[in-house]
């Protein structure tokens, strides 16, 4: 598509936004009592503000125009903000990470991929080249350790080298035979022809038909030509012929910008700097003393002495010279003054009246507490960045003439605009110094003054006050002596700094729920689907990581859990967070730190390490697989050699010393959440999201992604639906195990004359252990009991609600009822009954037995701690 495409494309999407910003306006600031209507506004708002975000993204990601894509990335950054903060007021409102709005979207006439959301591709285009020199200095520096080998080149035989050779050389001496040949046939050809017309004289016949295709592929090609030029013109993708004359010059710019690239763009804003510097820098550093001097003199008349020159951190001229005339200083200083007398006042007023005030606090208090105002949105980070881009949009872009622009590449003006204001900053900063120097020399002249003991003075009460501030342990720098690439040399060497695998989150396959506002009508709690697991990771992992304003302003998320099934895909979304950002990846899980930097002080420093390259490097991700070994309630006594639990206490601190500015997350891992002790593990994981399995529609999309991805054709006797319903219970790791072990090399050999049919998969996926009923039942409802052990630091996911619904009398009713009162009241102390925990090696175990699940229900009935089940 042409530029001309993209250019209405951001003017859709800007009219869009100023409909939505207008009507928040409106909706938002007067509080509602109906949360119902509450979130069918937010949804709604969530919903377009996404459609918004799509079309904002792509046009700065096709746009030329270096300025133009300034001011969208601008706006893209509020409404990404924007869209996390209706994100939290929406799991404010419900209780649940998870929503469903599949009505909404019915009404808004809008597919489920609309509201996908979209990855912005400048998280890694503008650090494009950085990410590659990181990535080539990590391969060294793990080909140098031993820890990455390289592909090894298979070696070959004598008898094997000789047979390659014969075979190319006689390959080689085949085609120039079969050239020789072709050769002599052409010749006898030609002598043949020139005989027989010797003999028969030329055919004036043979001569027009050599004349006429000569003519004819002569005006074809003409006519092709100049229908292409005229379509390319349509298409605004040429100039017209009464133009081209004009835009030679613009011609040349388009090919050296072609060639020289952004090197070309920023030598010329270089080159119109100093062009600036030479030709208007002395106008305007005449004009900045005259005014600054004349502010002086008239603030002499007024106030009857010359007033201080602010420092260069206050600065400098630009705070006591902001276009304003000596009235207006006047009026600035009447104002004080009276503000001042009316301060005094306001105090003995308020001494007078104190005893007035406590009597009607208490009545007003008791009164707030009776009215209930209702919900009300909380202010916004955003809105200001959005309705000023909105705003540079409208005064700059609107309404311009860009008929001439045709290269569509920069504008030269408002290059100028932009470098005139930086050379004026830099000529302040020497003016400043002069005007500083001359100010003394006014002052000891006519008032005698000095002034160089007060900013002493000032200067030393600073050094007192900052030196009170207390460091942290982890924020307190143990190796100033140390480079940034050392340290990085030394945790990629000590396997603490790993490589990623490049894994995006499209490649996380999984469907939309159609059906949970119809099941959440029922008082059915939907099961989340993997398309809602899929949005959850970008909200709250790619998108604040990929950009600092976000980061800065948005909601602030440190710390992110992902629980789940083996299987599910954990690593896998981990690795695409760093994949789709950009990120660093940090592993300290339990098994990897085993044994390195021993003791207290051995663990201090490499967290040190670890958090000063992840700020130095941001953006970056701190992994923690089975996390649950780092909050063990009791820790194995095979694993006590491995220590697990070194980082329970510290990892606070760790989070602790992660700011606002500092894109960096911790991502724990984990399958078993009801090993870890509840209070501390809580403490640490802000948002915990469940993975559960992958359900109908999410499974049918995966056997037909997987078995096309491994080389497989589907054909009709191919029953991918039947598949999906006999794989229910498997997670996605199981599928991809079973369709890797059908389609071998020699399966893929035969595909052409031996289509893959649906009993080919039965048998590898038989030998899987599936996530049985039972096991996914306590998962949900153990986390679930993590999740409210969470209520002081992250808002309650109600993921099985529907679970503690059963009826009093029946087995489900009783194992619900027994986890509701122990796991959800005592929460840390008893998180789990005793039989559960009898229970948990064989419900989370791999053993196969279908008469398992009546015996437990049979157990649970009783109450009694069951022994060996019964196969």
């Amino acid at each position: 598509m042409s530029q001309a495409t993209y250019n209405k494309m951001w003017t859709d999407a800007q009219k869009d936004l100023d409909i939505q910003l207008q009507t928040e306006r409106e909706q938002f600031l007067q509080p509602e009592k109906d949360r119902v209507k509450v979130f069918k506004m937010l949804a709604s708002s969530y919903i377009k503000y996404m459609r918004i975000f799509r079309n904002l993204e792509e046009a700065h990601d096709r746009l030329v125009h270096q300025q133009k894509r300034a001011v969208i990335r601008q706006v893209l950054d509020g409404v990404i903000g924007r869209i996390l903060e209706m994100k939290k007021e929406m799991v404010a409102l419900e209780n649940s990470e998870f929503h469903y709005i599949d009505n909404i979207l019915e009404d808004l006439k809008l597919l489920p991929e609309d509201i996908e959301i979209p990855i912005p591709r400048y998280f890694i285009k503008e650090n494009l080249e950085v990410l590659q020199q990181r990535e080539k200095m990590l391969d060294e520096i793990l080909c140098n350790a031993g820890l990455q080998t390289q592909k090894p080149v298979k070696a070959m035989t004598f008898e094997e080298a000789v047979k390659m050779i014969q075979v190319a050389e006689r390959a080689r001496q085949g085609r120039r035979r079969a050239v020789f040949m072709k050769q002599m046939y052409l010749e006898e050809k030609t002598k043949r022809q020139t005989k027989l017309q010797v003999q028969t004289g030329p055919n004036p016949d043979d001569a027009a038909t050599c004349i006429q295709k000569v003519w004819r592929g002569y005006i074809q090609r003409k006519k092709t030509e100049k229908m292409r030029e005229e379509e390319m013109i349509f298409l605004g993708m040429s100039l017209p012929p009464h133009l081209k004359a004009m835009s030679s010059s613009q011609m040349h710019a388009k090919q050296v910008n072609a060639l020289q690239g952004e090197v070309q763009e920023r030598n010329e804003e270089v080159f119109i700097k100093d062009k600036l510097r030479e030709t208007e820098g002395l106008d305007i550093k005449e004009t900045l003393e005259d005014q600054i001097g004349q502010c002086f003199i008239e603030c002499r008349h007024i106030i009857g002495r010359f007033p201080d020159y602010p420092t260069k951190e206050a600065g400098g001229s630009a705070t006591i010279f902001s276009q304003k005339t000596p009235e207006q200083v006047a009026a600035e200083l009447a104002a004080k003054k009276e503000a001042a007398l009316q301060k005094k006042s306001q105090k003995e007023e308020k001494e007078k009246e104190k005893g007035k005030e406590k009597t009607k606090g208490k009545t007003q208090k008791t009164g707030k507490k009776e009215e209930d105002e209702g919900w009300k949105m909380a202010p916004s980070n955003f809105l200001s960045i959005m309705e000023e881009g909105s705003s540079q949009y409208k005064a700059v872009w609107q309404n311009r003439d860009e008929g001439w622009d045709f290269l569509q590449d920069h504008d030269l003006e408002l290059i100028k605009e932009e470098k005139r204001e930086e050379v004026e900053e830099e000529i302040r900063v020497q003016v400043d110094e002069l005007m500083q120097q001359k100010l003394e020399n006014l002052k000891l002249a006519v008032d005698g003054e000095k002034s160089g003991k007060q900013k002493k003075g000032r200067k030393s009460e600073k050094k007192k006050k900052t030196a009170r501030k207390k460091i942290s342990e982890l924020e307190e720098d143990l190796t100033p002596d140390r480079t940034i690439d050392s340290l990085y040399r030394e945790l990629v060497e000590e396997g603490v700094l790993i490589k990623s695998k490049t894994v995006y989150l499209s490649d996380y396959i999984g469907e939309y729920n159609y059906l949970g506002t119809t099941l959440r009508q029922v008082d059915i709690e939907p099961v989340p689907s993997l398309a809602d697991v899929r949005q959850l990771i970008a909200l709250y992992g790619i998108l604040p990581l990929g950009s600092q304003t976000v980061h800065e302003k948005a909601p602030l998320v440190k710390a992110l859990l992902l629980a789940g099934p083996a299987g599910v895909g954990k690593k896998m979304l981990v690795d695409a967070i760093c994949t789709e950002t950009g990120a660093n990846l940090f592993n300290l899980s339990a098994s990897n730190i085993a044994g390195k930097y021993p003791g207290k002080t051995g663990l201090q420093m490499m967290l040190h390490m670890v958090l000063k390259v992840a700020k130095q490097l941001q953006p970056s991700v701190v992994w923690i697989g089975e996390t649950e070994k780092t909050f063990y309630k009791a820790v194995p006594k095979a694993e006590e050699q491995m220590n697990p639990k070194r980082l329970e206490k510290i990892l606070p601190k760790f989070l602790k010393a992660l700011k606002a500015q500092d894109r960096v997350l911790l991502v724990g891992t984990t399958s078993r959440p009801f090993d870890a002790n509840l209070k501390p593990f809580c403490k640490v994981y802000q948002k915990i999201i469940l993975i559960p399995r992958p359900d109908y529609a999410s499974r049918f999309v995966l056997w037909k992604h997987i078995i096309q991805q491994n080389g497989g054709v589907i054909t009709n006797l191919l029953n991918i639906s039947c598949l999906a319903k006999v794989s229910d219970g498997f997670t996605q790791g199981h599928i991809v195990q079973v369709v890797r072990a059908v389609l071998s090399e020699l399966r893929l050999l035969q595909m052409t004359r031996k289509p893959l049919q649906t009993a080919e998969f039965m048998t590898p996926l038989a030998r899987q252990d599936p996530v049985y009923k039972e096991e996914e039942e306590t998962f949900k409802v153990t986390l679930r009991a993590m999740l409210t052990g969470c209520l002081s630091s992250s808002p309650v996911v109600s993921l099985s609600a529907h679970l503690i619904q059963g009826p009093a009398n029946s087995a489900d009713g009783l194992a619900h009822r027994c986890l509701s009162d122990d796991v959800l009241l005592d929460g840390a102390e008893h998180p789990s009954p005793p039989f559960l925990d009898a229970w948990q090696p064989r419900l989370l175990g791999s053993w196969m037995c279908q008469a398992s699940g009546d015996y437990y229900r049979q157990q649970l009935s009783t109450g009694s701690a069951p022994g060996t089940p019964r196969c």
